[in-house]
């Protein structure tokens, strides 16, 4: 049974204490999508499916509400957990938001998540250009909204849930999952590699096109979310980047990721988030896009990775996904150990987390060996 009381005072003077630069230990922390109580017979009792999620507003409300009280009561990490003051649900659409907003066709897929096929073709690839930007409120992300409506309407009413009040969160679109990775998603890895060879000014005729829509669309969104439109610091995943040399980076990605950095970010410090392994790209987003902290998937090579950025960076990273989902207690305890030992708190600026995605059928035990680890292994002289 955990003492929420405790734990909680506990993660305060941790992050105040990592916050502050005079870390007491590394903090841990677990990313957790929909899919980990959706696609679990144990966590999911009414068997909502991905289908029903994705097309009623109503049923991804209430699955929402059911996944939190899950994370807040049963994945020990350095967050707060029990029952919070008010419960804030958004709009889930995973990572097919943008694609889907471009009008890419929506694909339901049994026991994984929805994905978005490839629509652009030779054939139909420079016409796609002639289009244009998509308007910001328009196709999936204006039912986005309209979800979001029904969400405060159901607030409104007075509705709670565990005695908590619930309150209507954000949308997607306030920010980006990456422009490139769009763009694969848009026209296909492997065809958009070709393109780089034999068709280069396509490409950047597409990462123009989505850059200049997701700076619209990302104003446009703030405004009417009450936020302020301008910033000047910014967060810039782009998970496909993984598929290029620094050289390909440089040429065709890195300029647009420039672009989104000048309108956004311009005085940073900025950050990242990057599934996979791109740490071969990591030096030149710290010193051309102001890049400070990097969200790392694997695989990483944590040790490696502090010495090639230096100790006043941050570094988020930890265990596979899959040695947390298949692996024992003793097994993820000393696979954190290692990452732990690397090299990689030298600074303190390190955060343990899982790489990348706490993955479907993951024994809470594992979770609560890694944390152990944590406590174990990260804590500062």
């Amino acid at each position: 049974m955990i003492d929420f009381d405790a734990h909680n005072a506990e993660v305060r003077e941790v992050w105040e204490a990592f916050n502050a630069s005079e870390p007491t230990r590394v903090p841990m922390i677990i990313g957790i999508a929909s899919r980990f109580t959706l696609l679990s017979e144990r966590w999911n009792p009414t068997g909502i499916t991905y289908r029903e999620y994705f097309l009623d507003p109503d049923a991804m409300f209430h699955h929402q509400l059911h996944h939190q009280w899950f994370l807040r009561h049963h994945l020990v990490r350095d967050i707060e957990m029990g029952l919070p003051d008010a419960w804030t649900i958004p709009v889930d659409l995973q990572n097919s938001y943008s694609q889907l907003w471009h009008g890419a066709e929506l694909r339901f897929i049994d026991g994984d998540v929805p994905d978005t096929p490839p629509f652009l073709t030779d054939a139909n690839k420079w016409d796609f250009i002639e289009v244009g930007p998509p308007n910001p409120f328009s196709g999936w992300l204006g039912r986005a909204w309209e979800y979001r409506e029904r969400f405060e309407e159901i607030a409104q009413s007075g509705f709670e849930f565990h005695g908590r009040p619930v309150r209507a969160g954000g949308v997607p679109g306030l920010g980006t999952d990456g422009t490139f990775t769009t763009a694969v998603a848009l026209r296909g890895p492997t065809e958009l590699c070709i393109d780089m060879y034999e068709d280069p000014d396509f490409v950047h005729a597409l990462m123009e096109l989505i850059v200049t829509a997701t700076i619209r669309r990302v104003k446009a969104f703030r405004e009417r979310m009450g936020l302020p439109v301008e910033s000047t610091a910014w967060s810039i995943p782009d998970d496909s980047i993984q598929l290029l040399s620094e050289a390909s980076y440089r040429e065709f990605v890195l300029p647009w990721h420039r672009r989104l950095i000048d309108e956004f970010g311009s005085v940073g410090p900025n950050g990242t988030h990057l599934c996979g392994d791109a740490t071969r790209l990591f030096r030149t987003m710290r010193d051309e896009l102001n890049v400070q902290s990097f969200d790392t998937g694997f695989p990483v090579d944590h040790g490696w990775l502090r010495r090639e950025l230096g100790p006043e960076v941050r570094i988020q990273g930890g265990p596979h996904v899959e040695v947390l989902r298949t692996g024992t207690p003793s097994q993820v305890r000393e696979e954190a150990r290692r990452i732990l030992h690397s090299g990689v708190m030298e600074g303190g600026k390190f955060v343990l987390r899982e790489g990348n995605n706490l993955a479907p059928g993951t024994p809470e035990e594992n979770v609560a060996a890694m944390y152990a680890a944590c406590k174990e292994f990260g804590t500062f002289a």
